[in-house]
């Protein structure tokens, strides 16, 4: 990593322990909270996020929580409607807006026939409404993000021509891996943000994630393991880990 990005590891014991202690800092950073826009959060599609969602939307949180200052925004979507069960809008949905007393959802229309189209709209929609520095790209508070077996995160695959895209901020990518095409953020406003979190449970995340970690060129790996361009320029970034997916971490 670049020696000026702070990256953190936070290792609790169990999915149910981590979602707490996520929340909480969600909590403090949301009441904490000053600026004259709502906190802005990138929302992850997976099933570690949904654990988070579920958590945040039911008590304590669900009333500690100040909801009229959180704007939800997401990081990536699947080409389906929003109805469908495969939708990160879905899901989040299902596992928490519905739930919520007040709610701002900004959600990506990545089921338009015009994709880059829809995607440009979005960005569009960021600038608008996160930008800071009329010279620099848009800040969200905080991003959450996950990752695959494979390094991917958000819908940034190995492989893929987002990994070069250094202008736009959203893009339709191509995913010729899973026959398909997805909306995503990209490095240049993933990277602008002034907190990314990434979010790992489970056993079978224990090799990706020690092998990214430990990895000792996260510039040339970047290219096999898109997680690692996720390198924050002047927030922080912190791995959120239960015990099983740190497994194989050198102590």
């Amino acid at each position: 990593m670049s020696p000026m990005l702070l990256v953190t590891r936070k290792i609790l014991p169990e999915t149910n322990q981590l979602c707490n202690t996520m929340a909480q800092e969600i909590q403090s950073l949301v009441r904490e909270h000053r600026g004259a826009k709502p906190f802005s959060i990138a929302l992850a599609g997976g099933s570690t996020p949904k654990r988070l969602y579920e958590t945040l939307a039911r008590p304590p949180f669900l009333q500690r929580i100040p909801w009229e200052k959180v704007a939800f925004y997401f990081g990536d979507e699947r080409s389906v409607p929003p109805e469908h069960p495969d939708s990160n809008y879905h899901m989040a949905k299902e596992a928490m807006f519905d739930r919520l007393p007040s709610v701002q959802v900004y959600r990506m229309e990545a089921e338009a026939e015009d994709l880059d189209a829809s995607a440009a709209s979005y960005e569009g929609l960021l600038r608008e409404q996160l930008t800071r520095d009329e010279e620099r790209a848009p800040v969200f508070d905080l991003i959450l993000l996950g990752i695959g077996n494979d390094g991917h995160t958000a819908s940034l695959f190995p492989g893929t021509s987002a990994l070069e895209e250094t202008q736009k901020l959203v893009v339709a990518n191509d995913v010729p891996q899973l026959q398909t095409k997805r909306m995503s953020l990209t490095y240049p406003l993933l990277n602008a943000a002034q907190r990314v979190w990434i979010l790992v449970t489970g056993i079978n995340k224990r090799q990706i994630v020690a092998d990214c970690l430990q990895s000792q060129t996260p510039e040339e790996d970047r290219t096999k393991w898109p997680v690692l361009g996720v390198q924050p320029t002047s927030g922080n970034l912190i791995w959120w880990l239960d015990r099983d997916a740190a497994s194989n971490l050198s102590p």
